[in-house]
Formats: C-alpha cells, sequence, structure tokens
C-alpha cells in the first residue's frame, strides 16, 4: 500500500489512493523487473499531483513476462475498489516505445461522451499520462539500442473489478467489464465530494452525447426507482444519482445543453431546494422550518399547525402534519419554490420540472403540473 509522508493528527482522517497512482505504480514495478530483473519489495512514483509516494508490493513475478501487483488503498474513505490489487503486466513486443492496454477487470468504453474513444480501455486521460511517465522513467534506463530495437506492452489488469463494478455506474455510462482507472491527483481525501460531483457531470455529458435531451436527476436510490416507474418512456442513460449535488447536475445540464431536466426528490432534500440551497447534505445547512411555516400560513394551513411546523424536527415531520390535512396546495407550493430556485440558479436556461415523492416512491406532488406519458 501507499505510504505518503505527511503530518497528521490522531484525529485526522487517513487519505488513500486512486486507482490510477496504483496502477502507475504497478507499471514502473513491473518494468523495473523487466528491464534489470532486479528483486524489490517496494517502488515511489510521483503523483499526478507532483508529490512522492512510496507503495508496498503485493506482487512481483516473471522474467520475460512481469507482473507487479499493488492493493488500492482508498484510506479512511474506502470504496468498492478498496483492497483490489491493481496489476501491471510488462511484456516485451516487437516495435519500439510503450503501449498501454487494458486487462481483465478494466471496463471498456462502448459509448461516446467520454474523454476516451469507444473500445479504448477505461483509463481516464490523467492517470493514463501518470502510467506512462513512471514505466519510462524506468524504460529509458536500458540500453539505446534495446529501446531502438524493442519495446514494451504494458496491460493493466484489477483482479475482481468486474465484481466490483457492480457497485458502481460503470455499466450505464457505458464502461463494460470492471472497473475505470481513474485519479486526477493520486490521492484520496476522506469523504471527499470531487469524485461524486464528477461522476454526476460525467453521468449527464454522456447522456448528451448519446442523443438525451431530457435527464432526470434523483436524489438517491429510492428515488431514482419512483423516477423510473413515473418516467417509463426515458431510457437508463436519462436518469442520475445527483445525491446532494443538484446544483452540480443543474449546471451540467446547463452546461452540455440538456433542454429537459425532472428533479425527484423526498421531502428532507425538497425542503432544502425550497430554501434555494443546491448542495443539500445532511451536514450541511439545515432545513429552514420557519420558511416552511411561513409557506403553510401563505397556503392557509391552520395556525397551530403552522406553528407545529415551525417547531418540527425533520422534514418527514412536517409532511406527516400537512397529510393529515390533505393539504395538496401546501405540497404544490413547495415544488413551486424548489422551482423557482433551480431557475433562478440555472439561468432559466433549462426546461425544468421538480417532483415530490413519499417515502414509497408515490407522487405526491409537482410543479409544473406533472403528467405521466403511456407506453404503449
Amino acid at each position: 500500500m501507499g505510504k505518503l509522508k505527511r503530518s497528521r493528527k490522531n484525529s485526522d482522517l487517513r487519505g488513500g489512493y486512486t486507482t490510477g497512482a496504483c496502477a502507475a505504480a504497478a507499471a514502473r514495478a513491473a518494468v523495473r523487473k523487466l528491464v534489470s530483473q532486479a528483486h524489490f519489495s517496494e517502488i515511489e512514483i510521483e503523483l499526478p499531483n507532483r508529490e512522492l509516494a512510496t507503495f508496498e508490493l503485493a506482487r512481483l513475478d516473471g522474467i520475460d513476462e512481469v507482473v507487479a501487483g499493488v492493493i488500492k488503498d482508498a484510506g479512511d474513505d474506502p470504496d468498492c475498489t478498496h483492497g483490489l490489487e491493481i496489476q501491471c503486466i510488462a511484456r516485451w513486443k516487437n516495435s519500439p516505445g510503450i503501449q498501454l492496454i487494458g486487462g481483465k477487470g478494466v471496463a471498456t468504453v462502448t459509448l461516446p461522451g467520454l474523454e476516451l474513444a469507444v473500445g479504448e480501455p477505461a483509463i481516464n486521460p490523467v492517470p493514463r499520462k501518470n502510467i506512462y511517465e513512471m514505466a519510462e522513467l524506468e524504460w529509458l534506463k536500458a540500453s539505446a539500442l534495446l529501446r531502438e530495437e524493442i519495446g514494451i506492452e504494458l496491460e493493466v489488469c484489477v483482479p475482481g473489478g468486474e465484481e466490483a463494478a457492480k457497485q458502481t455506474i460503470n455499466d450505464r455510462l457505458g464502461l463494460l467489464g470492471g472497473i475505470s482507472i481513474l485519479g486526477t491527483r493520486g490521492t484520496v481525501k476522506p469523504f471527499s465530494t470531487s469524485a461524486f460531483a464528477a461522476s454526476v457531470r460525467q453521468s449527464i455529458e454522456i447522456a448528451r452525447a448519446n442523443g438525451r435531451e431530457h435527464v432526470v436527476l434523483t436524489t438517491g436510490s429510492r428515488s431514482e426507482k419512483a423516477a423510473m416507474k413515473l418516467l417509463p418512456e426515458l431510457s437508463d442513460l436519462a436518469f442520475i444519482q445527483a445525491g446532494d449535488f443538484i446544483g452540480v447536475g443543474l449546471r451540467a445540464a446547463k452546461r452540455y445543453e440538456i433542454q429537459q431536466v425532472t428533479l425527484v426528490a423526498m421531502i428532507g432534500k425538497m425542503a432544502k431546494l425550497v430554501s434555494g440551497r443546491m448542495m443539500t447534505h445532511v451536514s450541511g445547512h439545515a432545513i429552514d422550518f420557519g420558511q416552511l411555516s411561513a409557506l403553510a400560513r401563505e397556503e392557509n394551513i391552520p395556525q397551530s399547525v403552522c406553528e407545529q411546523i415551525s417547531s418540527a424536527n425533520t422534514g418527514r415531520h412536517v409532511l406527516e402534519m400537512v397529510r393529515k390535512l390533505n393539504a395538496q396546495s401546501y405540497l404544490n407550493r413547495l415544488c413551486r419554490e424548489a422551482h423557482e430556485h433551480a431557475n433562478q440558479y440555472t439561468t432559466e436556461a433549462l426546461d425544468i420540472q421538480v417532483l415530490l415523492i413519499d417515502f414509497d416512491g408515490n407522487l405526491l406532488a409537482s410543479f409544473p403540473r406533472f403528467s405521466q406519458k403511456k407506453i404503449q
């Protein structure tokens, strides 16, 4: 596993490394062993962010075909790739230069819209460059005569990558057969939001590149499942779990010239959207129950209930109170407020619709009014 020198308090969360950094380390180790036949147990690389990191090798075998492996360590923010062995196989080839290919457990690009061409292994540009750089450091140590006559093929493999990919949205993005080799810095910050936000933007980019003009931003798996039932005419590619990053999704939709966006949320996230908060994480801004109470008064909710709303504990609590009154106008008003904020956020560049669902996925309210299309 990688060891990066840094000052760290005991209370700090431990950082980790990207799949790209692990692949670069494995590539440098494999080429060093192929060229020198030396024996060693760790390898140092320069990460894309230009920090130095040392990785322990889980595997280093072979003579004319060398397999090097590094265990992916995601630190205190483990994901589905945490603990996987990222391997690189280095072998001789008959033409000069270094060639990079994807092996078992690494996804293949099958849809347009990514930075990589269809048919390429899903090794993103930054880690791809880092792999080449680290491999070339060792390849340059070989004799000039050898480098003129032959070259090296590098095959990145991830045993278990196909199974791990089932926990990602790779399949929906047309990345088939394994995981992606990712990472723009080389390091992983615990509980960082950058990777999730990037996946939201990428999902929208791919949807647009494949002809989708209508996308659906949901806040999680339950809201996505409900959205798919409400909008069965749309393909899976149109449904994007934006989580807490509704704002990121809206900006990306505007950037990639999506025509129509449907936002689907339950009451907790909806209450934050009503306040214009496009970052809806539970640890962020709390729900403004005073605002929810004020809107209730404007929709002629009884004063006693308005007072209860102002001191409610959760969005679910508010929903339970107003549903007893059959206050449809109030629920529609919440959608309208969220719609207005989303419209302002995108400077009215998109056709936006907001849907509020309950915890069982049933439609409670909408703005503008939602009419479900029927599939023949």
